[in-house]
């Protein structure tokens, strides 16, 4: 079953939860009596997503009590499936990893942002049911950095850890700052989903080393004036021993600047390894915070107030350092029908 307007997705007698045709909701019921408008972050694994803190924060900041944010487990096939199922009572939805790609080629229309990145981390639902495509992810990676000091034109060169979706976005973001050479460190950049296409667009010369090579990564990361890491949580800490490891002496200076896109109450590896080598971090959530206030503006088409969201998602993160389980919303929803 996929979401619509009266009937909620479920995991039916004899299917398991994540199985194709079950898609489970967690969080806010958005099919509560009282919610007009609805609107869910998917994605597979999705339970640590802050964005429904983000995206709640500005619902009640803005006076829309009858509107409700949830947050599904969706697997890149069953996309299509939890597409077809959407009316017109759900405004948007946030996408994250693994259907950025997917999402691309499943809605109507894409905005221009999505035609220089060619990925979507937020669909729209426009009257009549049609369904927008675009990317805040790139307003995002822009506003973190921007947090951080960088601005258009002060930076030349960067190094992007990783190659996919997100790098996508990374890519057309470094771009659109001045950047003119980047260095991808990857396995491959090859296949669906390739940021080195995003590049080529770009007229952005680049080159790759294998990000197995953390010496060599972390001497590429010392050279660049930014750093995004797009890698999983984990994947990047052999760069940041390789940083540790570098002869006393060899600071980075507080002009090169690290976004590393893993968020969370402690800082990454990478991040204190960066710092403590005296480069500048940019608050990894600052990513996620800065996508979220356009997806607010393109759903609602309203402007929140980012100082509202900033805080809800600091309060959340201090919250999850505690260790203690903060429920961030209600359990999963009952099975109905």
């Amino acid at each position: 079953m996929t979401p619509g307007q009266g009937d909620r997705p479920t995991t039916g007698p004899g299917r398991e939860a994540g199985s194709p045709g079950s898609v489970v909701v967690v969080g806010e019921d958005v099919f509560a009596p009282g919610v007009a408008r609805r609107a869910a972050v998917l994605g597979s694994p999705v339970a640590h997503s802050l964005s429904p803190t983000l995206h709640r924060a500005a619902y009640a900041q803005l006076g829309l009590t009858d509107w409700a944010y949830g947050l599904q487990d969706v697997t890149a096939e069953q996309l299509p499936a939890a597409l077809a199922g959407l009316d017109t009572s759900w405004a948007g939805l946030s996408l994250t990893m693994p259907l950025k790609v997917a999402a691309a080629g499943a809605v109507d229309l894409t905005d221009p942002v999505v035609k220089v990145a060619g990925v979507v981390n937020t669909i729209v639902v426009q009257s009549g049911g049609l369904l927008v495509g675009a990317n805040t992810d790139v307003a995002g990676i822009t506003g973190a950095l921007s947090d951080a000091g960088v601005r258009a034109g002060s930076a030349r060169s960067a190094l992007v850890l990783g190659a996919r979706a997100t790098a996508s976005s990374a890519v057309a973001a470094l771009g659109g700052l001045g950047v003119s050479e980047i260095v991808f460190a990857a396995r491959s950049t090859g296949g669906p989903g390739s940021a080195l296409p995003v590049a080529h667009r770009a007229g952005l010369q680049h080159s790759r080393i294998d990000i197995a090579d953390a010496a060599s990564v972390a001497e590429a990361a010392a050279r660049a004036d930014v750093v995004v890491s797009t890698l999983p949580a984990g994947v990047a800490d052999p760069v940041a021993a390789a940083l540790r490891a570098r002869p006393d002496g060899e600071g980075l200076g507080a002009h090169r600047v690290l976004l590393d896109v893993v968020y969370g109450p402690e800082p990454t590896a990478l991040a204190a390894a960066w710092y403590v080598a005296g480069g500048t971090v940019a608050e990894g959530w600052g990513m996620l915070l800065h996508q979220a206030v356009d997806q607010v503006r393109l759903m609602t088409g309203r402007h929140p107030d980012i100082a509202v969201m900033r805080e809800a998602v600091r309060d959340q993160l201090a919250l999850r350092a505690t260790g203690v389980p903060v429920p961030d919303s209600p359990p999963v929803l009952p099975p109905a029908r």
